[in-house]
């Protein structure tokens, strides 16, 4: 499982890249790929990890059952309302670029699917990476300015200044209904035996694969029909401009509902931009993810002096909740919503060599990081169920 936390201290990373970093609008050379690798990816590859954690509390190469299937059940619940209400109330301050809402909402929506095998789960999510996008488009075009501010107003957690339903569903920066192909790959993940040399060699191809078939085709596509390539633009500027403003406040608005007709039309389907949530974007990133986390499973295996130096950064990802709220709380230009003149990486860096060193530091006295601790005990409650 250091594989894992290795993966997920490099989506923490990404995250900083994406919220610390320099506007898309501001990069050149080196730093424009490297904002372009972490846009959209970081946050799926995140994802990705939440479905590999649910197996983890489910049974990793087992389901659980009976009491101890029910208890874990349980303990996945109180976890999703915990991280629901942390979200609502970071998102209140900083906008729908907080993800731990949306988190919540997957973890509860995954809980029918936790005693699935890896097969059934991979059919499952590849289903759902192909019918959900078109699906949420098709539910998009009829949730009109009228009925999206008719909802708001029932909304409980709009109206505290959270991410609404409606948002955390469909038009958020990362919704439920196309981002559950993500949890659900990830689960499937999670139910492989990553030890066997046969699963590695396997996923080693499978996950570039799909990367190179999702952004290939797509394309491919855009050069063969000019409605493609116009959505595929219009998807650029648009989260090129939004970033350029750099509020994670203006980010959280990007699934809006509003948004140009390069993203709501049907041609966009055949995209396969950052946060587009296209099916090509959804298979792609799923690819992605599955690289990182094979790469870095067999790299630590294989490399022992690797695993000793990236001890630090491994460490960050057991504690991956403490570092990604902690990027917001102790940032004031997330906290005053960002500015037009992001152009330095300096923030970027410091913010991870800072989390590296306390992460590293506090896991030589403690097994989990201060909020991970603190979720733990919420869900000690589980433990009562009969």
């Amino acid at each position: 499982m250091v594989g894992i936390d290795l993966a997920r201290a490099l989506a923490v990373f990404g995250m900083f890249v994406v919220h610390l970093g320099p506007a898309a609008t501001a990069t050149t050379g080196i730093g424009s790929w490297v904002r372009h690798l972490a846009e959209g990816r970081s946050s799926a590859l995140f994802a990705t990890l939440a479905g590999f954690s649910l197996v983890l509390l489910a049974g990793r190469l087992e389901p659980k059952t009976g009491l101890a299937g029910r208890q874990a059940k349980v303990r996945i619940a109180i976890r999703a309302v915990v991280l629901l209400a942390l979200g609502t109330v970071m998102a209140a301050f900083y906008g729908g670029v907080v993800i731990l809402a949306f988190y919540g909402v997957y973890f509860l929506l995954a809980l029918p699917l936790v005693r699935l095998r890896a097969r059934t789960l991979a059919i499952t999510a590849a289903v759902l990476a192909a019918v959900l996008p078109p699906l949420a488009l098709g539910v998009k075009a009829l949730v009109t300015e009228p009925v999206s501010t008719a909802l708001k107003a029932y909304d409980p957690l709009d109206l505290v200044g959270g991410v609404g339903v409606l948002d955390l569903l469909l038009t958020g920066l990362y919704p439920a209904i196309p981002w559950m192909a993500f949890v659900t790959a990830g689960m499937a993940l999670g139910r492989l035996d990553l030890s066997s040399h046969t699963v590695r060699r396997r996923l080693a191809v499978f996950g570039p694969g799909l990367a190179v078939f999702a952004h290939g085709t797509s394309w491919l596509m855009s050069r063969l029909f000019e409605g493609v390539r116009t959505a595929a633009e219009t998807q650029r500027r648009w989260l090129s401009a939004t970033g350029a403003k750099s509020g994670p406040k203006d980010l959280g608005a990007m699934g809006d509902t509003a948004s140009p007709d390069g993203l709501g039309s049907v041609w966009s389907l055949l995209t396969a931009g950052p946060h587009s949530g296209m099916p090509f974007d959804v298979i792609g990133c799923v690819g992605v993810a599955i690289t990182v986390i094979i790469g870095a499973t067999v790299a630590l295996d294989r490399l022992p002096l690797l695993r000793r130096l990236a001890a630090p950064v491994i460490s960050v990802g057991t504690m991956s909740l403490t570092a990604y709220v902690g990027h917001f709380v102790l940032s004031p230009q997330l906290a005053s919503g960002g500015n037009e003149s992001r152009t330095s990486w300096t923030p970027v860096l410091l913010f991870i060599l800072g989390v590296t060193v306390f992460a590293w530091s506090w896991s030589r006295f403690f097994r989990r990081g201060p909020l991970e601790y603190l979720l733990n005990l919420a869900t000690k409650p589980a433990e009562r169920v009969r």
